[in-house]
Formats: structure tokens, C-alpha cells, sequence
């Protein structure tokens, strides 16, 4: 009796039908949108270039509005030979567009935040040329901004743009000088950066000269007295250094002296300035 039991109990365990599994829920993909992000670990003060950026797709509904977007919304992209086609396609406008607009509008832009590869690129973030802050970001540690006049004259002739390096020279008379009235002349402080041409912070697109009333210089923290100095005694001319000697950092310059000499011609005579 006791087998039999355990036999029929044995059948109805055998018999009872399993639990079906649960259905899988499919998600149907969402659909993205492109947002900026930084190429590569950007520190404080690169000036962005296209290489700098790239796009992301990102879930459309998980955007942060500070974010930088296309503002264009994608269905998710086929799979297969289609979705490579799709790819490439994509890929081929932003070599023509250069990455497109919110892109291009971001070029020439300086990070005020360190950002980390694959980061969203944010406002907050980064400072356009005549934005608040934008020299002072521009700036490197220990420098300082100081402006100087020119005309076309002392500012060779226009032909000085942001980003070239100058030297600052500085002529004036002395009437103390041993020996008579005469003239210094002597270099302010050599190989300095120019930050800026009036408020124009880059150089012109096609090249041309551009005659300002004022060009804006880096200048060493230790300096800027000198600097100051030389601006109330006057007599400042700016003399443009090669491209190929712009290595290294700024410098003082050495004073030099000029003395004057007469040159007679019959009863007239001409002032002239011999440095020594």
C-alpha cells in the first residue's frame, strides 16, 4: 500500500505542467541625437580646433540642456549594409561642413575647465573671444595683459596680429645723461606674445593689415612695472619678430645708449643720433 502511495504521488508530480517562462518584453530602440563632446583631455587654456571636438549619439530623451546638440533627432539606424551606408554618409558631411555649425561656431573658443575625453562639451565651460573672462583665461600663469598705443608708425604699419611676437622698444631724451643732452634707447622687454589688436582677438581670415589705436601684450608679472613705467615716459615702438625666432619665453631688454652728435654743412648743422 505504501508503494502504491508513493507511485501515485510520484504520477501527479510528473503530471502537474510546468510554469510557462515569462514573455520577453522587446524594446523598441529610442532615438538619439548627436551631442558634442571633447576628442581627446582638454586642459585650462586650449584654444579649440575641430580636432578637439567630435560628435556623440546620445538618447534623445536623456539630454541635458546645457548640452551642445545638432538639435537633430534620429531614428536608430538600420543594421547591417544600410546602417554602415547611413554611417558614412554622416561621417562624409561633417568633413564638407567641418563638423557643421554648433561646431564651427565653437573654433577659435578657450576651455576655463579642464574636460575629460568623451566629456559633454557645456557652455559653462569654454569662453568665446570678447566673451567676460576671456583674457584673463587666455592669459598664462604669471602674466599680465597690458595695453599699449601705436599708431601706424609704431605698430609697423598695421602688419602686427594677435598671436605674432613683438618686442617693445622705447626711445627718449635725457637730459641728464653724463656728457651733455642726449637720447636712451632700450629694449622694454623682448619676445612678448600679442593677446589682442584693439578687441580683435584673432588674426584676420584673408591676411590684411589692420591699423589699430591700441595692441594688447603678455607680459611678465615682474615686468608690467617697467612696462607701466616706459608707457608714462613714452616714446614706444613695437618691432615685429620673425616667425622663426619666436622661441622661448619673454625677456628683459638691455638699455643702450644714444648720443647725439652735430653735423655741420656750412652755416647749418643737422641733429644726428649715434647708438654706442
Amino acid at each position: 500500500m505504501a508503494a502504491i502511495a508513493v507511485a501515485l504521488l510520484l504520477r501527479n508530480v510528473a503530471s502537474k505542467p510546468k510554469a510557462a517562462p515569462a514573455p520577453m518584453v522587446m524594446t523598441a530602440p529610442k532615438p538619439t541625437t548627436r551631442v558634442l563632446v571633447a576628442a581627446r583631455d582638454l586642459p585650462i587654456g586650449t584654444r579649440l580646433s575641430p580636432q578637439d571636438m567630435s560628435w556623440q549619439p546620445w538618447p534623445a530623451d536623456a539630454l541635458n540642456p546645457s548640452w551642445i546638440s545638432d538639435g537633430v533627432k534620429t531614428e536608430p539606424k538600420p543594421q547591417g549594409a544600410a546602417g554602415a551606408a547611413s554611417e558614412a554618409a554622416t561621417a562624409a558631411k561633417d568633413v564638407v561642413t567641418g563638423g557643421g555649425p554648433a561646431m564651427q561656431a565653437l573654433v577659435g573658443a578657450i576651455v576655463r575647465s579642464d574636460m575629460a575625453k568623451g566629456e559633454p562639451i557645456v557652455a559653462g565651460k569654454i569662453v568665446r573671444g570678447g566673451d567676460g573672462g576671456y583674457m584673463s583665461v587666455v592669459l598664462k600663469p604669471g602674466m599680465r595683459a597690458i595695453a599699449i598705443p601705436v599708431n601706424t608708425e609704431t605698430g609697423v604699419g598695421g602688419f602686427i596680429q594677435p598671436g605674432d611676437r613683438v618686442d617693445l622698444l622705447q626711445s627718449y631724451a635725457d637730459n641728464n645723461r653724463k656728457g651733455g643732452p642726449g637720447f636712451v634707447s632700450r629694449a622694454v622687454v623682448s619676445n612678448v606674445r600679442v593677446l589682442a589688436v584693439d578687441q580683435t582677438t584673432d588674426p584676420p581670415k584673408n591676411g590684411k593689415s589692420s591699423v589699430a589705436a591700441t595692441i594688447t601684450l603678455e607680459i611678465p608679472a615682474e615686468t608690467a612695472d617697467q612696462v607701466v613705467e616706459a608707457k608714462v615716459r613714452g616714446g614706444l615702438m613695437l618691432a615685429l619678430r620673425s616667425y622663426a625666432d619666436m622661441s622661448g619665453g619673454p625677456s628683459n631688454g638691455a638699455a643702450s645708449g644714444v648720443d647725439g652728435v652735430r653735423v655741420f654743412k656750412g652755416s647749418s648743422f643737422n641733429q644726428v643720433t649715434v647708438s654706442r
